[in-house]
């Protein structure tokens, strides 16, 4: 199977173009592996870990009757079972070239800018990623994962995007999984202030699920990266998707839950940070909304802290919150704002837009992070400075 592929010279040159020439070793193993196993399939993981990929794939595909006996015995059986059903020659080939047609690099552990973070999850992380963009961000320091609801109340995504343009304006990688919702208020927020963000996706990264997300997603690719473990081709199903949240949770230093109801999906992900011990927050919401339900579960049965604001956020991975004078005199874009909302009226936010020359979404975003802070209150009529407002009158 491999060594026919070995042999074709466009799957070689594919590979030349996803990866430093002449580092294919084990690339082609790990390839097939992603399309024969499922993500997370403990089984595989734990045969390459222990073999390597290429003998794990000898052994995975070779004669029944060479399987050892006990309990260990059936489970390779089992898996044999499911991984010769897809042991297909073209199906390698076809996520080679499919990767290579959307710029996509193929990352491997080992590798440099390998996330070193996922292999805590043992003989249940990825044999290999898939990334549109950057690849380095999914190192880069500090991370955190904002997620959340995909049926999120106005409440959570304004909340959503005031913490992930906080966050990334200050340098943080802002994580989540591209999905409506939460996830979608947090990636644009961080692209509104021209910040760095993440989105792990449940099928392939030639893929733009879900469709209305197919422009957001572009955006991502060509400033931030967006990760999947699985070929291209390969269409999300909500097996995937729940397997892609324990890559959300391992490669955050910290997972946020801004919105989400009792059987929320974003449970799941808060389950994998919990069990891999990376610090948890939840947003508490009103009691009787039922879009909050899941948060207030997490800070009663998982032991989630209780997050309200940035600062609360970087508490839980150490991080502290630069003073506001700090940032003002660091960042041009606030200077130029808080420049053109001086003065006794309070202003719209496109007027904001007019006089500082910034776009409506960087605006917002960067006037909801100020409100935090306390430099600028919302008021009848649009924005002021907040000291301006006790003056009024």
């Amino acid at each position: 199977m491999i060594e026919s592929l070995r042999q074709d010279p466009d799957v070689r040159a594919a590979l030349d173009e996803m990866r430093p020439r002449g580092e294919h070793a084990e690339a082609l193993e790990r390839v097939a592996w992603s399309v024969l196993a499922e993500p997370g399939d403990g089984v595989a993981g734990a045969l390459i870990a222990e073999l390597g990929a290429h003998d794990a794939l000898d052994l995975a595909l070779a004669d029944r009757n060479s399987a050892p006996s006990g309990a260990g015995g059936r489970a390779l059986a089992e898996g044999r079972a499911r991984w010769r059903a897809r042991a297909d020659t073209r199906a390698v080939a076809e996520a080679i070239r499919g990767a290579r047609d959307v710029g996509a690099r193929l990352l491997l552990p080992g590798d440099a800018s390998w996330p070193i973070a996922l292999d805590d999850l043992g003989e249940h992380a990825p044999t290999l990623l898939w990334v549109r963009g950057d690849p380095m961000l999914l190192s880069a320091e500090p991370r955190v994962a904002i997620i959340g609801a995909r049926a999120a109340s106005g409440y959570g995504e304004m909340l959503a995007a005031e913490f992930a343009g906080d966050l990334a304006m200050s340098g943080a990688v802002v994580v989540s999984g591209g999905a409506y919702g939460i996830d979608g208020a947090a990636h644009r927020a961080a692209l509104g202030v021209d910040g760095r963000t993440v989105a792990f996706l449940a099928g392939g990264v030639d893929r733009a699920y879900p469709q209305g997300h197919r422009e957001l997603l572009r955006r991502i690719v060509d400033t931030g990266a967006v990760a999947s473990e699985v070929p291209c081709g390969t269409a999300p199903t909500k097996w995937r998707f729940l397997a892609r949240n324990r890559l959300i949770a391992a490669v955050s230093q910290a997972t946020v839950v801004v919105e989400a109801g009792w059987r929320s999906g974003s449970l799941n992900t808060a389950g994998h940070a919990a069990a891999l011990g990376r610090p948890l927050g939840a947003v508490p919401g009103p009691v009787t909304s039922a879009a909050s339900a899941g948060c207030h579960r997490l800070l009663r049965e998982y032991d989630a802290r209780c997050v309200t604001t940035p600062a609360e956020i970087r508490e839980l991975w150490g991080g502290t919150l630069p003073a506001v004078e700090d940032r003002e005199r660091s960042d041009p874009d606030q200077v130029r704002l808080l420049d053109a909302i001086t003065g006794r009226s309070s202003l719209p936010v496109l007027e904001i837009c007019r006089r500082s020359g910034l776009a409506p979404d960087k605006v917002s975003a960067m006037l909801g992070v100020l409100e935090l802070d306390g430099v600028v209150r919302r008021v009848e009529g649009g924005w002021r400075k907040a000291g301006e407002v006790g003056r009024r009158g």
